[in-house]
Formats: structure tokens, sequence, C-alpha cells
């Protein structure tokens, strides 16, 4: 049970007692635009010790999860914080912060509340106190010598995420507009957006992975797939979908030639969509192919050979590339029954510069994807696969590292047989 509800008003505290979790859960009633909550996990000197330790709807976890981040709907984001385990870290703080991703204020948030909960504590905050800020800091989690204790800050930051996520330590690079008019006044400039920051912090985990494969100057094409089966129906709608493209774009505007991934669609038949940048990813999926179902003009099923078909064409074929290897993200989940074909594909596709990394997204029947390592007949080993249970809670650091793990092997072999010529 719960004890006596704590009301705090900004600037108060109030002690979790001998809490091992508490639950801290953001609400509102009505924002002019998607309220994108966040949790900055920081050291005595007010700053994150990397980007793994801020907590957002893209990294809904830090390496440890010790912090973990929860949407159950479009107007609540849940953070459980495990207290007992923050203890023995050097993390002195948790800053829960929220950003608008869009137009207005936090004047037109209405309804906007914390509350901190756990076995024998009850802690709500309502935050009345905001203005013209389009981010604000909300509340704390921060250690005192008698234990955890929740603070109510309601402090503003004008100009976004930027000055936000640099306050507490995470750089956010200025992306420029190309269709924005120069201006020399502060008042008018541009600031960064949210979206544009969130991109930017995934390519800064993608070269942290690559220098540690020690390929951070390779260049390839990459490219990804998305299963569009009716199963897939929850991940696309619940926006699962929409985050995997752009984590996985980080990837490509790393290491791609051109900036530009390209992108096929995939159920019973294969669709290739136009591809995808750094300028035009915003609600991709839902412009290029918004839910499955049973009427889409892909149908319903799984039919793995017909893309990876028409991959094969595009690139050895339609434009054949010697040189720059082609890495392909091929995201399913599950539910595979043609094995005998993309087995054949593969050992096909072997003498190829493609490489295949397969993602399964849940747990479900993969069938020969699970056998890769064991596959023979082909040149060289060319795919990996891996399945990840809740591809929201990963970090950026496991999904970029395991998408990188076997390429650079994969990339030794392809020159060594001449299939690669650079």
């Amino acid at each position: 049970m719960s004890g006596p509800n704590i009301a705090l008003s900004a600037g108060a505290n109030a002690p979790f007692g001998k809490e091992d979790t508490v639950r801290v859960t953001i609400t509102w009633k009505h924002a002019p635009a998607e309220l994108d909550v966040s949790c900055f996990m920081v050291g005595a000197d007010g700053k994150v010790s990397s980007d793994d330790y801020f907590i957002f709807y893209n990294q809904p976890a830090d390496p440890h999860g010790h912090v973990r981040l929860q949407r159950p709907n479009d107007r609540t984001t849940e953070f459980t914080v495990a207290l007992q385990e923050l203890e023995r870290t050097g993390v002195e703080k948790c800053v829960f912060a929220a950003t608008l991703d869009g137009p207005g204020t936090f004047a037109d948030v209405v309804g906007c509340s914390l509350t901190a909960q756990g076995k024998q504590s009850h802690i709500t905050y309502s935050i009345t106190e905001a203005t013209s800020e389009t981010s604000l800091v909300l509340a704390e989690v921060y250690r005192h010598t008698s234990g955890f204790k929740l603070r109510a800050v309601g402090r503003g930051f004008n100009g976004g995420l930027k000055p936000l996520a640099e306050a507490h330590g995470v750089t956010v690079e200025e992306t420029e507009s190309p269709a924005a008019a120069p201006s020399t006044d502060k008042a008018d400039m541009k600031e960064t957006s949210p979206v544009s920051g969130r991109i930017n912090l995934h390519k800064q985990n993608v070269q942290y992975s690559l220098k540690k494969k020690h390929i951070d100057c390779e260049k390839a094409r990459v490219a990804v797939v998305f299963d569009a089966s009716v199963s897939m129906f929850k991940l696309y709608t619940g926006g699962t979908v929409q985050k995997a493209c752009e984590r996985v774009l980080a990837v490509a505007a790393c290491m791609d030639d051109n900036g530009e991934m390209d992108v096929w669609f995939f159920a019973d038949k294969a669709k290739r969509a136009p591809s995808v940048t750094e300028m035009n990813f915003e609600n991709y999926i839902h412009r290029n192919y918004a839910e499955p179902s049973e009427d889409s003009e892909l149908g319903w099923g799984n039919n793995e050979p017909e893309v990876m078909k028409d991959i094969i064409l595009k690139y050895t074929k339609e434009d054949p590339n010697d040189i720059i290897p082609t890495y392909i993200i091929f995201f399913s989940d599950g539910g595979i029954y043609e094995q005998k074909k993309i087995e054949q594909l593969l050992i096909k596709s072997s003498s190829t510069p493609i490489f295949w990394q397969f993602v399964g997204l849940g747990k479900a029947d993969y069938g020969i994807l699970r056998k890769l390592d064991k596959m023979r007949g082909r040149v060289v080993d060319n795919a990996d696969f891996f399945a990840l249970d809740d591809f929201d809670s990963v970090t950026d650091s496991e999904l970029y590292d395991r998408l990188l793990n076997e390429f650079p092997g994969w990339l030794k072999k392809v020159r060594a047989k001449k299939i690669l010529r650079s």
C-alpha cells in the first residue's frame, strides 16, 4: 500500500524513504504538439557521462536498465527508477524534462502533472508555472544523506531540445534548413528541432560503434527492408517501425556514399519506396506505408524471397557496384516458411558485394535465419541474424554494436576474394 499523498509546489522536495524502486509518471490532458518526455542521468557535475544516459523514446533505457521509459498512451510517459541500483553508481540525479515537438509553448499545455509512486510513497506535482517555454525541467530524483528525494523544479528553457540537452551534457548538432532564409536577428533564428536532434544523437552512437569496429572510414550503400505483413500491424500503428527507420537512418547518414537509405516494404509482394534522408524522414513510414492490412496492396503474408530477388536485381543488374559494398538491414517479425528459396538466394548473392543483416522483432519462428552460420554452399558468409524481444527497449549502443557485429569480418573476406575491389 502507498503512503499518504504528498503534494509539492515548485522548489519543494519530499523523501522516498527506503523505496527500492519508484515509478515516475508524467501525464497531460492537452498539448499543442507531441510532448517528448526524457530523463538525463547526470553526475555530480550535472552532466551525463555519455549519451547512453539520456533516456528518451528512441533510447528507452540506460545500459544497465536502472531507468526505463514506457509510453502507455499518447498523453502519458512512465519511468521506472531502480533507486537501490542507482545507489551503487555515479549518478547523482535523474532529471525529468519535456519538450514540445512542434508549435506552441507550455502555456498551451493543459493538466500536466508528475507523480512519483513506490510501495510507501506517493508524491505529486502539478506543473502550473510554465509560460512561453518550449522545454521544461519538471522534477529531479536526487541523492541525499537520508536517501533519494524528489524535487519539483518547473524550470523552463526557450529554444527547444538544444539548450535543454546541452545544459545536461548532451551534444545536439545544428542542422541548417536549406529553405530557411539567413537571419541576423537572434530572436528570429531557427533553433535545432527536437526531431533533428534525435537523429544527431543516433549518429553519434553509430560513429562510436563504427570506431570500436575499426570501420569508421568505410562507405557503403545502405538499404532497409520492413516486414509489412498483417502481423506487424501493432508495430506500425504503435510507432515502432518509424523509430526503427530513424535509428537505422543514422547508420546510412554515417556510412552511405550519398547519405540516402533505400527502402523496401514486403508482405506477399514487394514494394520499392522512395529513399529516405535526414531531410525527409519525419513521418516517413506513415507517408509511404501507413499500416498493414489484409486488403493492402502488398497482401498480408510473408514472402521474403520476393523482396530479396528485387534487392539483388537492383544492386547487381540495375545499379551494380563492386567498389562500394551494399549493406541491407532486414526487419522481420518471423513466420518464415520459404526457407529453401531464402537459402538459394543467400547462396546466389554470396558472390556479390551484398551483406544481409536480418533483425527479428519479437519472439517468433525465424526458421532458417537462426541457422545462417551453418548454411553451406556460399562463397563467403554473407548474412547475420539477431532477434530483439522488444525493439523499443534496446539502447543505441547495443543496437548498433549488434548491427555491425559481422559486417567488418565480411568486408575482409569479400576483399580477399576480389568480390569487392576497393
